[in-house]
């Protein structure tokens, strides 16, 4: 036995050379096997095995005419993972987190972790299919917990034979602010990110409205012209991972409606989206009437008080 491992993929092509020359051939996606007429009805592999890491050759009856330095060779066809999409899903009655990968081989593995990390037990539930095209769609489902609000709920994929492990992460909040008063709309990109880029939109329909953008391999920001008299952004602490946006002077027709923030790396996305509600500012005339009830009150005793004292005096 002439013993051959690796990392097992997809459509594996395996050559056993000889001396340079090509002596056994298998492929997992073709019928039939190529064989050196010496090594005719000699020499086989598992094909079982193979979609383990095992493409080892079994020479049988082997003799002097067979020596010589056998290499093993092996093609494989892999699907790597291409993104990540993370998102807010209500479909079944409660709040979950939607963690999808589609067209990946081989296999990946899926965990689920928060920032802050809870206390409480996370038990997603995760679907790995094998498609059409033999590739693997992965569907990953966690409900939403009950505790700290503004969690920060992060998914991550990786593919067994060894290649970068894909992130993506959701904060979703609601803030609330009074038409006219300046507003921070909070932003922060969690631990496991580095020197992330940064992407802002705006939209209160189907259609996102850009608002600012910073490059973190240039170091350079770009603002909406429609925004750029509305918003303000701290570009020193941006690059530290705090893209809070300054909205000045909101008006509830204009500015009410979904913030999104996105920061990207290789490998990575973290989205927040703020849901702003813009409230007209509280009225205060009913300080006013309570204080001329008060006054009424007061005027009310003093008269009724002198009136006692005159009769008193009678």
């Amino acid at each position: 036995m002439l013993p051959c491992s690796f990392q097992p993929g997809r459509n594996e092509t395996i050559e056993w050379f000889r001396q340079g020359a090509v002596v056994y051939k298998f492929n997992q996606s073709k019928v039939g096997h190529f064989k050196h007429e010496q090594l005719a009805g000699r020499a086989s592999i598992f094909p079982s095995l193979v979609s383990r890491g095992n493409a080892t050759l079994v020479l049988r009856s082997s003799g002097l005419k067979d020596r010589g330095m056998y290499r093993c060779h092996v093609h494989t066809t892999e699907a790597p993972i291409q993104g990540l999409v993370l998102e807010l899903s209500r479909l079944s009655g409660y709040e979950e987190m939607k963690c999808t990968v589609q067209d990946v081989y081989p296999a990946p593995r899926v965990t689920w972790e928060t920032e802050p990390q809870t206390f409480e037990d996370l038990r997603p539930m995760t679907r790995i299919l094998a498609n059409k095209k033999g590739l693997y769609n992965v569907d990953s489902r966690l409900k939403r917990l009950t505790g700290p609000p503004n969690l920060v709920y992060i998914c991550k994929v990786t593919i067994s034979y060894g290649g970068p492990t894909w992130t993506g992460s959701l904060r979703e909040r609601e803030i609330k602010e009074f038409q006219g008063r300046d507003l921070t709309i909070p932003c922060s990109a969690p631990s496991y990110m580095n020197n992330p880029s940064l992407h802002w939109t705006f939209s209160n329909s189907e259609h996102p409205s850009p608002i600012f953008n910073y490059d973190s391999r240039s170091g350079k920001t770009r603002s909406s012209p429609d925004w750029k008299s509305h918003v303000e952004l701290d570009h020193f602490r941006v690059q530290f991972g705090d893209g809070s946006l300054r909205l000045m002077d909101p008006k509830h027709s204009e500015h009410t409606g979904r913030y999104t923030c996105v920061f990207s790396m290789p490998h990575g996305t973290h989205t927040e989206r703020t849901h702003e509600a813009t409230a007209e500012p509280p009225s205060h005339w009913w300080i006013l009437g309570l204080v001329a009830g008060l006054l009424i009150l007061v005027l009310v005793g003093v008269l009724a008080y002198r009136k006692l004292k005159g009769k008193d005096g009678l």
